[in-house]
């Protein structure tokens, strides 16, 4: 798989699990924050809490799920651009947090996507 297919795949990953958390009730703040520790695919509101989504999408299993991917090390790099999130957008800092993983994985031909809320803790 080139790199603009991967990018490709990634974006509609992102896109589907955006819909899918807005017809859940959370509302978006913010898509692909950038900072130097990485970035957060989405940042979202639920409730009042803040909800820092990572979106992995696998098309095969082979090579390990969309969730294992989120490990300790992927973790404290989501972790640590959610302090710089929260340092630069202050407004959100008092609100509670939590880390959330959508894991996309194609079966049949049909992405279905496993929402785990607390995938992780700070």
């Amino acid at each position: 798989m080139t790199a603009t297919s991967r990018q490709t795949s990634g974006k509609l990953a992102e896109d589907f699990s955006l819909r899918h958390l807005q017809a859940h009730g959370l509302r978006l703040l913010c898509r692909n924050w950038s900072c130097r520790s990485g970035e957060l695919d989405l940042v979202m509101l639920d409730g009042d809490t803040v909800v820092f989504v990572e979106v992995r999408y696998r098309r095969h299993a082979a090579w390990g799920g969309a969730l294992e991917s989120v490990d300790l090390r992927k973790q404290q790099k989501l972790i640590k651009a959610a302090q710089l999130f929260l340092l630069k957008e202050n407004r959100w800092a008092r609100h509670p947090c939590r880390f959330d993983v959508v894991a996309i994985g194609a079966t049949d031909g049909d992405a279905k996507p496993s929402w785990i809320r607390n995938a992780f803790d700070s």
